[in-house]
């Protein structure tokens, strides 16, 4: 498809007229999916598809449209023809843009992963096998994701990679499941077995009688995915460099200084090691890393094409909601072993749900135990707890209350597979965290 593609865009010149810029943008993806549930195969199936985006900009004015992009070189070139003319058409209908911004100067990338993934089949026949008979729910997503982007200046770029997602639960009964997720871009047999050994375990704990605690200040351990809710929320405008002008920032008080992060605590956009292309829809190239807390202080901000233009500072390539699409926090030095020891006497958290901002200036984030949440006493896992509602800063999970993070991190992306498969996703340590504020 890479060279369909590339053939397309060596017509955008012919296409644009001398005082016209035209950029296209390809969106596709070949995947396997498999829901499961009660440990069978409910609904397999494969996706093929391609999407391409083309803009075309005279002067500060710009309009865009989405068609279907195929493998046939003739049809392709007769709907974008038509496409463009219908976009020149509607130019002068529009006002000016002050802060369009796109590449002027040529830069071209490739950057093709290599497919280490298994056959559907046999991650299929695994994942039964791993099952045993529990009530496994879930999905199996995998399969290759392509990005390319050209223009009518010469520019062409490039991007693919195979990776999986497996994410499901071990039901019980009620609201009582351990859910757990396993991705990558290489399946390793020795590691999805840790992951199924550790669910089936606290699926044991899952049929003992719960506990109900008062609210109170705990002890907490955060697993990645626990870690990675908390995330998701700074990255709703935690991180973009418009949200830090307009002062509507999250981490408005770290980025004034005012507060911090414990030392340890590390946050990049790490684009080298994600799932995102490495390049932006508007054709300028990413950094491989883009460092955004460091030795827990504010470190840098993501600025998309249009807040470059509009605060006159260097874009880095960030998207239009300027989020992070392949975060990565630094790991600690905690074994996972040792958390119910250091816990002692607390609470052991696996998933969070239903987080929202309780005081956004300030950092404070409200939200939902959710699954597999265990009281540990004795510096053992003891029993299912109730569901709690926490109420706490990032100032205090992350800063003067954290005790710990963890030398191992997971991998975690997104499993939104709405219209496409997404490409954002996180790699992180869980976080041993005290005085953790419960409210109900």
């Amino acid at each position: 498809m890479q060279q369909v593609f590339y053939k397309l865009a060596d017509s955008l010149a012919s296409l644009a007229k001398p005082d016209e810029v035209l950029l296209a943008n390809l969106a596709g993806e070949r995947s396997d999916f498999v829901r499961f549930n009660k440990s069978a195969v409910r609904q397999p199936g494969s996706v093929l598809q391609q999407y391409l985006r083309l803009e075309l900009v005279r002067g500060r004015r710009h309009a865009s449209m989405t068609i279907m992009f195929s493998a046939d070189d003739r049809t392709n070139c007769a709907s974008v023809a038509k496409a463009v003319a219908d976009l020149r058409s509607s130019l002068g209908e529009l006002p000016e843009d002050p802060y369009l911004l796109f590449a002027e100067q040529v830069h071209n990338t490739e950057q093709i992963g290599p497919d280490r993934l298994p056959d559907a089949a046999d991650a299929v026949d695994a994942v039964l096998a791993a099952a045993g008979g529990l009530d496994l729910v879930g999905l199996y997503a995998a399969g290759e994701i392509t990005r390319g982007f050209a223009n009518s200046l010469g520019q062409r770029n490039w991007f693919s990679t195979h990776s999986f997602n497996l994410d499901w639960s071990f039901y019980h009964a009620a609201d009582k499941a351990v859910k757990t997720q396993y991705a990558g871009f290489a399946w390793d047999a020795a590691a999805f077995g840790d992951k199924m050994d550790l669910a089936r375990r606290q699926l044991d704990v899952m049929k003992r009688q719960p506990k109900t605690v008062p609210p109170g200040e705990y002890r907490v351990y955060l697993s990645p995915a626990a870690v990675g809710e908390v995330m998701n929320m700074l990255c709703w405008g935690g991180f973009g460099l418009k949200a830090h002008r307009t002062r509507t920032t999250s981490l408005l008080k770290l980025i004034e200084g005012e507060q911090t992060f414990a030392p340890g605590v590390a946050l990049t956009e790490n684009t080298r090691e994600g799932l995102a292309a490495n390049f932006s829809a508007e054709g300028f190239i990413k950094p491989g890393s883009v460092s955004l807390v460091q030795g827990g202080r504010h470190a840098g901000a993501l600025a998309s094409p249009r807040s470059a233009k509009e605060y006159a500072v260097p874009t880095n390539g960030a998207d239009r909601w300027e989020s992070p699409a392949s975060l990565d926090m630094a790991a600690g030095e905690l074994s996972l072993a040792d958390v119910p020891a250091r816990i002692g006497e607390g609470v052991y958290v696996n998933t969070l749900w239903y987080l929202n901002y309780s005081d956004r200036p300030g950092g404070r984030i409200t939200g939902m135990t959710r699954f597999a949440t265990f009281w540990v006493e004795g510096g053992q896992i003891a029993a299912p707890l109730n569901v709690m509602r926490f109420d706490e800063t990032v100032y205090r999970m992350f800063g003067r209350n954290l005790l710990g993070l963890t030398a191992s991190r997971d991998f975690i992306p997104d499993s939104e597979t709405y219209d496409s498969r997404s490409t954002a996703s996180m790699r992180l340590p869980g976080a041993l965290i005290d005085n953790f504020a419960f409210t109900l």
